[in-house]
Order: structure tokens, then C-alpha cells, then sequence
């Protein structure tokens, strides 16, 4: 699909994620078979839960039809949320991930692993694990020397709230 057609996509769509409170976050039109699967990625403050989904699904789909956006051919539509490791590559996306741990590419060479403690308009505040038994250090990395970011999934991350309960924690 031309990137003429996505922006109208964009521009159809967009108002429709926001007037439920979230960011329309990709747009992605692929084949698959006989078929098209339209892709409509969206994100908001404190997530996107299945419901949310549907109804901007139904919505979507409505939108779609009643403008002929997708013409005539058949489509499947798709109304997700981002991945759990999904690239940061917005002021938002570090905001939202505020606690998470983090994968970070530094312009000037090398990774670093960090929880993200806090975000400004400059950069991030990060909480580098220690190693060999070693605390945790505070770091700042400014937004321009990161050249990449993405979260990190966590199996064995204990609630936030035993964090500091000592009996919580396994022998």
C-alpha cells in the first residue's frame, strides 16, 4: 500500500483512537493470500485492555466501510496494542514505561540494561543493577545519545509492592 494510502488511513483513524483517549500508534496494510490484513496498532496511558479493542474494532470497521478506504477487495482488520517489547521511539512510550526494565543502544556504542526510574523533556533516569551482590546505580542518559530503546520482558519480576518485604522474598 502507498504511503498516500496510509495517511489517509491515518487520517480516518486517527480521530477515532483519540476520541477514546489513545495514540494510534502504526498503521500497516500487508498481504496474506487472496487477502489484506489491515493493522491498527494503539496505545494509551495505563494500556490498552481487549475490550478497548473491540469497541475501537467496531468502530474502525465502520469508519472503513462508510469511506470505501480499503475498496473493494477483502480485508482482515486487526486492532492491537504494541508488543511487550516494543521500540520506544516516543517521549510517551518512555513515560508510559516508567518502573520497566529497559534495553537501551547508545549512540556512542554499547548497550545497558536499566530500569527506568524517570523521564524529563532531556532524557532518562535509569537504576543500573549492580553486579556480583553490588546495589543498583543511578544513571541519566539524554535522549540524544540513546540511538535505541526497547522494553525488556521480565518473567520473574516481583510486584512492586513486595519490593520492599523482606518475607516476600524466595530463599
Amino acid at each position: 500500500m502507498s504511503t498516500t494510502q496510509i495517511d489517509r488511513l491515518r487520517e480516518l483513524l486517527e480521530p477515532l483512537a483519540a476520541g477514546r483517549g489513545m495514540d494510534l500508534e502504526d498503521v500497516s496494510v500487508t498481504p496474506a493470500g487472496r487477502r489484506r490484513v489491515l493493522r491498527v496498532v494503539v496505545d494509551a496511558d495505563g494500556g490498552v485492555g481487549l475490550e478497548a479493542c473491540a469497541e475501537l474494532s467496531r468502530s474502525v470497521s465502520a469508519a472503513l466501510d462508510q469511506a470505501d478506504a480499503m475498496g473493494g477487495a477483502p480485508y482482515t482488520l486487526e486492532v492491537t496494542s504494541p508488543g511487550a517489547e516494543r521500540a520506544l521511539t516516543e517521549h510517551r512510550h518512555y513515560r508510559r514505561s516508567v518502573g520497566r526494565l529497559l534495553r537501551l543502544r547508545l549512540r556512542e556504542g554499547g548497550e545497558l540494561t536499566a530500569r527506568l526510574t524517570g523521564v524529563d523533556d532531556k532524557g532518562l533516569d535509569l537504576s543500573v543493577p549492580g553486579e556480583k551482590g553490588r546495589g543498583p546505580t543511578a544513571r541519566r542518559v539524554a535522549f540524544e545519545d540513546v540511538a535505541a530503546a526497547r522494553v525488556e520482558v521480565e518473567f520473574s519480576r516481583r510486584p512492586a509492592a513486595d519490593a520492599g518485604d523482606e518475607s516476600a522474598k524466595e530463599a
